[in-house]
């Protein structure tokens, strides 16, 4: 599998464009110089939903689970979602600012949301991720590389890593040695 990206729009080709309202336009020359992995699953643990995805439109019945209460209100999104089976849904252009990090620094850079690309997997922190998402997210991220002159292989971090004791994810059952591998494979 292999992805295109048109930077002069943001799109990232093949996807299903969902587009989010909850976006800005990134700072004055603020370019992608990092790409963020989260995992989310709504309600925790179950996969294959219009949950994510209501959620990141700001149409998520807070009354249809019980665990969507403490979420209520809340506007949030990311550039992409890479689903179980490996379909990729955009939520918002690559260039623009997506609200996926919160309260965050990398290497002593704070505003994470400025400056990076965040890819949700449909995931949880105990569940294995699919062999599928592995494989489109390491092509996700080689087009990123290739589209980004600011992006590199080093320039990969875990939702966890940039907002640590407040985030978790994409957590211990995301095998980082696996994306490395397949980027690298993808990189050469």
């Amino acid at each position: 599998m292999s992805f295109t990206i048109d930077t002069r729009s943001g799109l990232l080709e093949p996807s299903r464009s969902c587009l989010s309202p909850n976006r800005d336009s990134r700072p004055d020359g603020a370019a992608p110089c990092l790409v963020v992995v989260h995992g989310i699953s709504l309600p925790p643990g179950r996969f294959g939903g219009t949950e994510i995805e209501d959620l990141f439109c700001n149409r998520l019945d807070w009354d249809a689970h019980p665990y969507f209460d403490g979420l209520r209100g809340l506007e949030v999104s990311a550039h992409l979602l890479v689903r179980r089976d490996g379909e990729v849904v955009q939520f918002v252009p690559l260039k623009e600012r997506a609200w996926h990090a919160g309260d965050s620094c990398f290497r002593r850079r704070s505003c994470c949301n400025d400056f990076s690309i965040g890819i949700e997997l449909e995931g949880e922190n105990e569940t294995a991720y699919d062999d599928r998402q592995y494989d489109v997210l390491c092509a996700i991220i080689a087009a990123l590389i290739k589209a980004y002159p600011d992006i590199s292989a080093r320039d990969v971090a875990a939702h966890s890593d940039i907002a640590p004791g407040r985030k978790t994810d994409p957590g211990p059952a995301f095998d980082w040695l696996r994306l490395y591998d397949g980027l690298n494979a993808h990189l050469t």
